[in-house]
């Protein structure tokens, strides 16, 4: 069983930086950074393999947001940096099980969910 906590947002000025972090407790196979402005869908930002053999980041995001993991800790982070106020949104962290397919960064494919943590960026 799989539980997902969040941590590390904050409001911002635009040009700032954020690290979040996502704890997780239990086995995970995948994990992913996901973000929702009010009145949207979710939309996918980066997911990593937590066996290390792969990760990636949405085209439009991998000059300015990285994914990483402590494999020891258990723990992923997201490092955004260069922050725009439409960054903006509650970033979620998820999980995905074995066989899902987690690269596509798309929200059915996760299984566990985190209660999210706010990121506003103000100009």
């Amino acid at each position: 069983q799989v539980h997902l906590v969040e941590s590390g947002g904050a409001s911002v000025q635009a040009g700032g930086s954020l690290r979040l972090s996502c704890a997780a407790s239990g086995v995970t196979y995948s994990m992913a950074w996901f973000r929702q402005a009010p009145g949207t869908e979710r939309e996918g930002v980066a997911g990593i393999d937590t066996a290390g053999v792969s990760s990636h980041v949405r085209g439009s995001l991998k000059d300015r947001f990285t994914i990483s993991q402590d494999k020891a800790k258990n723990t992923i982070y997201l490092q955004m940096n260069n922050l725009k106020p439409e960054d903006s949104g509650m970033y979620y962290c998820a999980a995905a099980g074995w066989g899902r397919r987690w690269f596509l960064l798309s929200a059915e494919q996760f299984d566990t969910w985190g209660q999210g943590t706010q990121v506003t960026v103000s100009s």
